[in-house]
């Protein structure tokens, strides 16, 4: 289809722009409310001075990180801003919005991790103090999952206004500008993932290695030099890395529902895919507000009858949408539009209700996966890692079956237009992400909550029998918020397909050539080889951030070791171990250890595509999508079921505390940590990034290979550079130590 057919199709009229002004009021709306929200979290009683001064520590090491996080990522985002540039498009207009877009998506994606973070430092203090009071439980889950609803709020409404602004000011260009929106965003999620999943592993898994196995103490002990990084990292990789995550979902699977839609549709297709995420915001705000604890009623059964609740209000919503605003027919398909985007809306929706449950199963405490896993660790660590490797590789069949279960229908539903009804299936999506968030955010507010009350010693045995509930439904609906990410990420990549082959062709044609199928069919060896890659490119991601988790958590447990050893009175509590020592080496580890795995994600696309030609880098996505989904469930649901396998033990079965299961399932769950917090959810991103990148230098790779621009030479030269730059930033991550050493304090070059 030419350009100029899809511009003079996508000719805003004054009631489509009064849809999309008015898709922007309600992104404020949710951006009010969330404010709201805010406010009433910040209300609660902070509770005990001691309490206040332990937060105050988490509170300071987290904003430290991120304050240098932010330089870090500052230096990446110029370099991309300024190399958007030199990227083919149609004028200066485009050329200029999808940089600064870039700059804007970006910036969203740091603001709102950065605020997803902040909020939980403040927040978790607030919990603990509510579990003292008198009806504890009911009070504590309530601000735990409101401060998850401020940050689902700030994530829909960030999102759907930046992609409204778009559409009101560019029209017609709008999803080419919309491209280097969702890139900022997914790159900032991305290297935020990495590097908050590398800080917060490296110290937990220091922090139990040494206390817990060697010293034998509690988890939270103040004793434990670690513990306050610990607790720090919670919120720097699940609040700040996950909330930028879910943002990037969010605003890449608008892109791809965006730019597919003005294909199908015309200008309908830029004003109906803000809609649905719209609704999405009603619902959120419904989600949110109606999950209240009931007595003798497990808080994940509350937390999944509002999820369930939104999400039926959600598809009614939807549908009735679909049938006012839409037209009878599509540009050039068959099919009537509002029942294929009623159908697919539906499908999406449904699929986060199934990943919910599944997900569940495997992760929960009452279900007989954890269970099992927690049965095996009478017989010692060894069997326990097996039993949740095992939970991990199954779950993550069933996952993947579900999730292509959902592409398939939604294709088959589409017709002529089946990209377009997959894409719609993200949306649908979409209008559960306020509530997912709110899960998501919830996790990290209740275990830091734990820790702050065991550190502080300022709380009684049913205080923390309430605390340690809600850090066990944490564990389950942060495994939950991963496995729908995850999904997201599958939708809006083959969404993005559609979108790949359409600028291909497009610079095919400007070249007078035509697209020839045959070039990306699976028989072709360059396809074939390129499926292998994406394939690879995904365990090779994984490995890297887990080797940069182990190499930082070593260097951890040396340095705990050294100030049990050199430091007279901690043991005895007489002395303070130097916790800002721990605090701030980490975050230097973390910072250093980022960018090898950004590198490859950024820089793989592109050797591929230049070097092997526009067919193997849709075998490379292919195969990325395919082993990136099987592994970030398998990685997510196998640390997720160690991590309650040990909430279990903890509980009095199998032995119960100081008991050898407790020690086997400490160990699962230190291998889990990274799976979980690091390597899995980072794959989600990941993905993303590399369909943007994909998707950006697609002309690019074209003119170089066709037409009177063509040159081999050049195209070899730039896949060449890019393959040195990875194989560099590995060679220097292999070379790596930590900064920590083995070395008394006065003498480390910090």
């Amino acid at each position: 289809m030419s350009r100029q057919f899809l511009a003079d199709s996508m000719t805003l009229s004054g009631g489509d722009y009064g849809i999309v002004a008015a898709v922007a009021v309600i992104a404020l709306a949710a951006l009010a409310i969330g404010y709201v929200l805010l406010r009433e979290v910040l209300a609660a009683g902070q509770g005990t001075e001691k309490m206040q001064e332990i937060a105050k520590a988490v509170q300071e090491g987290a904003i430290a990180y991120l304050k240098r996080q932010r330089n870090t990522l500052g230096i990446f985002g110029v370099l991309v801003f300024v190399l958007l540039f030199f990227l083919p498009a149609e004028d200066w207009g485009e050329r200029i919005g999808r940089s600064v877009f870039f700059l804007v998506g970006a910036s969203f994606s740091f603001a709102i991790g950065y605020l997803g973070m902040w909020l939980a430092t403040q927040a978790n203090l607030r919990v603990a103090a509510a579990s003292r009071e008198s009806g504890g439980r009911e009070k504590a889950m309530r601000i735990a999952f409101r401060t998850g609803g401020v940050v689902g709020m700030i994530t829909v409404g960030l999102g759907l206004f930046g992609a409204a602004v778009v559409v009101l000011v560019y029209a017609g260009q709008a999803p080419k500008v919309l491209e280097g929106f969702g890139f900022g965003a997914a790159l900032i999620a991305m290297f935020m993932r990495v590097g908050g999943g590398i800080f917060t592993k490296a110290a937990d898994v220091g922090a139990d290695l040494v206390g817990k196995v060697e010293q034998n103490i509690p988890e939270d002990d103040p004793r434990n030099a670690a513990t306050i990084a610990d607790n720090v990292g919670d919120n720097v990789g699940d609040c700040a890395g996950m909330a930028a995550d879910l943002f990037e979902s969010y605003a890449v699977t608008l892109v791809a529902a965006l730019i597919l839609g003005t294909v199908a549709l015309g200008a309908d297709g830029l004003v109906f895919p803000l809609i649905v995420p719209a609704i999405g915001v009603i619902t959120a705000v419904i989600g949110v507000y109606i999950t209240k604890a009931r007595e003798n009623e497990g808080g994940l059964v509350t937390i999944n009858r509002s999820f369930y609740i939104s999400a039926v209000i959600a598809a009614v919503l939807s549908t009735i949408a679909a049938f006012v605003f839409l037209p009878g027919e599509f540009l050039e398909a068959d099919g009537n539009p509002a029942i294929v985007a009623t159908v697919s809306v539906i499908i999406g929706i449904a699929l986060a209700g199934v990943i919910l449950w599944v997900t569940g199963y495997y992760t929960g405490t009452e279900h007989k996966p954890v269970q099992d896993v927690g049965k095996s660790s009478e017989t010692g660590p060894a069997t326990v890692i097996l039993t949740g490797i095992s939970v991990g590789f199954e779950s993550a069949v069933y996952t993947a079956l579900v999730v292509g279960a959902a592409v398939f229908g939604a294709y088959l539903i589409g017709g002529s237009a089946a990209l377009f009804a997959v894409a719609l299936a993200g949306t649908g999506l979409l209008t559960t992400v306020g509530v997912i968030v709110a899960m998501d955010t919830f996790g990290p507010v209740s275990d830091n909550a734990q820790g702050i009350a065991e550190m502080s010693g300022d709380v009684d045995e049913q205080a923390a029998g309430v605390l340690t509930e809600l850090d066990a439904v944490g564990n389950t609906t942060k495994a939950i918020t991963k496995g729908i990410a995850i999904a997201t990420a599958v939708l809006a990549a083959t969404a993005l397909f559609g979108s790949y082959l359409a600028s291909i062709n497009e610079a095919l044609t400007e070249a007078g050539r035509s697209l020839n199928f045959a070039d990306y069919a699976v028989f072709d060896p360059k396809v074939l080889v390129g499926i292998v890659i994406g394939a690879s490119v995904v365990f090779l991601f994984s490995g890297l951030a887990i080797n940069a988790v182990s190499r930082s958590a070593g260097a951890v447990v040396r340095e705990v070791r050294r100030q049990f050893r050199d430091i007279p009175g901690i043991m005895d509590g007489s002395t303070k171990p130097e916790y800002g020592r721990v605090v701030d080496m980490v975050t230097k580890d973390a910072q250093r250890e980022l960018a090898t795995p950004g590198l490859l994600a950024v820089f793989a696309p592109i050797a591929v595509g230049f070097g092997l030609g526009t067919g193997a880098l849709a075998g490379y996505l292919g195969g990325a999508i395919g082993a990136g989904v099987l592994m970030a469930v398998f990685l997510a649901n196998s640390g997720g079921a160690w991590d309650n396998a040990k909430k279990l033990v903890e509980d009095g079965h199998h032995g119960g505390k100081n008991s050898e299961a407790h020690s086997a399932t400490v160990i699962g769950d230190t291998v889990g940590d990274p799976f979980k917090d690091t390597a899995g959810p980072a794959i989600n991103p990941l993905i993303k990034v590399m369909n943007l990148v994909s998707l950006l230098i697609a002309p690019a790779v074209v003119n170089l290979s066709v037409g009177d621009s063509a040159s081999p030479t050049a195209r070899v030269i730039i896949s060449l550079v890019a393959v040195g730059i990875i194989v560099g930033a590995i060679i220097i991550a292999k070379r790596r130590v930590s900064v920590m050493t083995d070395e008394p304090a006065e003498t480390v070059n910090a």
